[in-house]
């Protein structure tokens, strides 16, 4: 069944659009892609994002959206669209692309929402909405998903690549899930400083999300196996999780 549509809560015919703030500038002018198939709804979240200090642009369907370059920095990302299932497309970008992807759909269910984010999704925004909460989330999840200048972040043995998204310990590659890597991410930053549960469950899932804590357990013991080394990832009990010293090194990663 397709979704109805539901334009966001932006006041069309007039220049009266919100006033929500600067864009978070990194290296320049940040650049949103809107993959929306709806024109009307793709237009006023073009003139808006523009209005607002962004380069923006809209294509209708998911082929051109795995087909943009140059590469966004923030892809609008409507389910919906009609050549393919929207988390499929979230899925092939997650897989190439650092991009923050924002899901603005009107698929509410839980299940929608579940399977975007778990397939790389940093944030899920059910239409209607408003233009000023829209840049409010652009802006936290590029202060979430952009936090460190470094590419490549090091310790013993342990390497993190930022930017292509790729963890090797000593010679061996290790294949993560997009949540384990941005766990990963989160502890590897500062090796050694204790990140809060709370800390990784706004970077790596939502700064509003509301759902059992025990789902991180659940990732951080698959990251633990996959890397297959003991002491790296330390639990520490009533704070949250840091990297410590491993006791071995040498040991190979684990499998899948």
């Amino acid at each position: 069944m397709l979704a109805r549509r539901v334009r966001p809560r932006i006041p069309a015919g007039t220049d009266a659009w919100p006033d929500a703030g600067p864009p978070v500038a990194y290296d320049g002018v940040m650049r949103v892609l809107v993959v929306e198939d709806d024109p009307g709804i793709a237009d006023l979240l073009v003139r808006g994002l523009e209005r607002a200090g962004y380069e923006a642009v809209g294509v209708p369907d998911g082929r051109q959206a795995l087909a943009s370059v140059p590469e966004p920095d923030v892809v609008l990302l409507d389910l919906g669209l009609p050549d393919m299932d929207g988390v499929d497309v979230c899925r092939r970008l997650r897989g190439r692309s650092d991009a923050a992807i924002i899901v603005v759909t009107a698929r509410g269910e839980e299940g929608d929402r579940v399977a975007a984010l778990d397939e790389g999704a940093d944030d899920y925004l059910v239409k209607p909405f408003g233009l000023a909460e829209l840049l409010a989330r652009i802006r936290a999840v590029l202060r979430r998903v952009r936090p460190v200048e470094q590419d490549v972040l090091r310790h013993g043995d342990l390497t993190v690549d930022v930017r292509t998204r790729r963890v090797t310990v000593g010679e061996h590659e290790v294949a993560l899930t997009p949540k384990e890597f941005d766990i990963l991410e989160a502890l590897a930053v500062d090796p050694g400083r204790v990140v809060t549960r709370q800390e990784i469950l706004e970077r790596a899932w939502d700064a509003h999300w509301y759902g059992p804590t025990k789902v991180l357990d659940v990732h951080i013991a698959g990251l633990r196996r996959k890397l297959g080394v003991s002491g790296l990832v330390e639990t520490v009990y009533g704070r949250g999780f840091r990297l410590g010293t491993p006791d071995d090194q040498g040991a190979p990663p684990g499998g899948p």
